[in-house]
């Protein structure tokens, strides 16, 4: 239930002590970027969102590097699949993109990226991959724009990399409003999504419930980067509980069983809602309200992943290494389609299967006195929920 005027006593205070104590605690010294780190979006106006993605560009001679010997920095497909255990083959289904603004090349970006890592072919013309307005509409596409086309590239090529054979379906808002931005949402479920991935947000806020019925769609999976602030006040749209709220790791190779390991990435957006109730599924113990996030994936800029985008970047146009929890969403979306069960993947199933995630421990996100709720704690916390993706076990 959302509650617009009446907020529970401890749901109020510890939304309030999130933002309270990471101020005090400069959180800019928990996030220090890398050097050379840009945010793709600004800052959002009132009734809009903010993509959510953070680049840097690799330098001159990776920018049109394509064949079998090139290595552009950050994590490839392979590097990724490898991390979360991915089978080669699965998924027929289609991975939706919402993201504002047009990108006009997209389909030329997107197919240097799948050559460089030796995926299949996916074009427009073969209808694997399709781009169309928030009127699911293939012309006219909105005015483009180049901070919007780094997350649309992030996008494309994160949910590539979790399921190379899954269909792709990029909806594009008239602009980053709340109104576009969830439309392009209904548009994609209409269209036939299997998955829904959203890669933006803004600070939860009174009047939600008049955007809520955008992000509730039965048997299709809606997945939302918890933000990139840390531990604040809760993201929207990711805090509805009808989405799967997605945080940030950090992720490393590590001579260990599994090859890598992750911890809370100190950027990654986690709160308890000052407006929401508390799903019945949602258990833990110290926010009396919904909790941000509910599962993870890769997502700092420091070992961030490789990404292609030529669109108006200037001299950062071609490889790029791109973080935020812009990365986590659509990953985490190409993977439930890989797993080939979509519409049975809802919050509250995935809570009953805690122990079917990579937990990842350690790190911090602010300050919260080493409580889970900014601290990558064993078993469930607020940076990277209840895990990331062991496999396609979580979402089979």
């Amino acid at each position: 239930m959302i509650r617009t005027v009446r907020r529970t006593l401890a749901g109020a205070a510890l939304a309030a002590l999130a933002v309270g104590m990471v101020a005090a605690a400069n959180p800019a010294s928990a996030q220090t970027p890398t050097t050379g780190l840009r945010a793709a979006c600004s800052v959002a106006g009132p009734g809009e969102a903010r993509c959510l993605a953070e680049y840097r560009s690799t330098g001159r001679m990776q920018r049109n590097a394509v064949h079998a010997d090139a290595t552009p920095d950050g994590f490839g497909a392979k590097d990724l699949r490898a991390a979360y255990g991915l089978p080669a083959k699965g998924g027929t289904g289609t991975v939706a993109i919402v993201d504002a603004y047009g990108y006009p090349t997209a389909e030329k970006d997107l197919a240097i990226y799948r050559k460089q890592y030796g995926l299949p072919a996916c074009t427009v013309k073969s209808g694997c991959l399709r781009i169309v307005n928030q009127r699911g509409k293939t012309s006219p596409l909105p005015e483009p724009d180049s901070g919007w086309g780094v997350e649309s590239a992030l996008d494309l090529q994160m949910a590539s990399a979790a399921c190379p054979s899954c269909k792709l379906l990029l909806v594009q808002g008239d602009d980053a409003s709340l109104d576009a931005l969830g439309t392009s949402v209904d548009t994609a479920v209409k269209l036939g999504a299997s998955v829904v991935s959203n890669s933006y947000g803004t600070d939860e806020f009174n009047g939600m419930a008049d955007y809520a019925h955008y992000y509730t769609h039965k048997g299709v999976p809606i997945t939302v980067s918890s933000g990139d602030d840390g531990f604040v006040a809760a993201a929207f749209p990711a805090v509805l509980p009808a989405t799967i709220a997605v945080g940030g790791t950090s992720l490393k190779k590590a001579k260990n069983a599994r090859g890598w390991k992750e911890s809370a990435w100190s950027g990654a957006g986690s709160g308890c809602s000052a407006y929401l109730d508390k799903p019945s599924w949602q258990k833990d113990r110290n926010c009396s309200m919904r909790t941000v996030a509910d599962v993870s994936a890769v997502a700092d800029p420091d070992t961030g992943v490789a990404v292609y985008d030529t669109y108006e970047l200037g001299e950062d146009a071609g490889w790029l290494v791109v973080g935020g929890t812009s990365a986590a969403s659509p990953f985490v979306a190409g993977v439930i389609a890989l797993a080939g069960h979509p519409s049975t993947v809802t919050p509250k199933r995935l809570y009953g299967e805690p122990k079917a995630f990579h937990d990842a421990v350690g790190g911090s996100n602010g300050y919260c006195g080493g409580d889970y709720l900014c601290t990558g704690v064993k078993g469930y916390d607020g940076p990277t929920g209840l895990g990331t993706p062991k496999g396609i076990t979580p979402f089979q």
